[in-house]
């Protein structure tokens, strides 16, 4: 009998140490594992934490930490249009999501990016948007299971191993709570 395993997916304004070093661990190995940070190779733990504390001033940025039996093993970010881009308010990019791979095959990647999407339909976005490399096969299959249509490819998206890799663009309409349907509030976007 296999023990139950502790999920959890919440979002979060500012790390504790524990959870930050946790998060670096968790970062630079997705990192070695061909995760889609842009980095191609693992990073300082100072590098790792600049890095993060950065992303937790954005007032445009949400971020988002997964959790495997309390310990953090991955994060995903929201990014909302500023302000004055007033033409894509009603859509965010889901963005740098991962779970590390020692911690995936329970299903926190999907707890993830649904959490994410809610949050969005919660704050009257829309549509989600987001790209991957192409190379990344098991988040391809995440997002398109998910619901993503892929609209674009772009042929040369990153470099990596000297090779060039294509990346993928994908979105999804999402139904904001209490309000008129995406339907008819995009109108026929088909």
């Amino acid at each position: 009998m296999s023990a139950v395993r502790e999920l959890a997916v919440e979002r979060v304004e500012h790390l504790d140490p524990h959870d930050l070093a946790d998060l670096c661990d968790a970062t630079n190995a997705a990192i070695v594992d061909g995760g889609g940070f842009g980095w191609l190779e693992a990073q300082s733990r100072a590098a790792l934490e600049r890095h993060f504390g950065g992303i937790l001033l954005v007032p445009e940025r949400e971020f988002f930490i997964a959790r495997l039996d309390g310990e953090v093993v991955g994060s995903a970010q929201m990014i909302r249009p500023p302000r004055h881009n007033e033409a894509q308010a009603f859509s965010a990019q889901l963005a740098h999501a991962f779970i590390a791979p020692y911690a995936r095959g329970f299903g926190l990647a999907r707890m993830l990016v649904r959490r994410v999407e809610d949050r969005a339909a919660a704050l009257g976005m829309r549509v989600m948007n987001l790209d991957v490399r192409a190379t990344q096969e098991s988040a391809i299959a995440l997002f398109e299971a998910a619901g993503y249509t892929r609209w674009g490819v772009h042929p040369a998206y990153a470099r990596a191993n000297g090779q060039t890799i294509p990346g993928y663009y994908y979105y999804k309409l999402l139904e904001v709570p209490g309000g008129r349907s995406t339907a008819e509030a995009l109108g026929d976007i088909g």
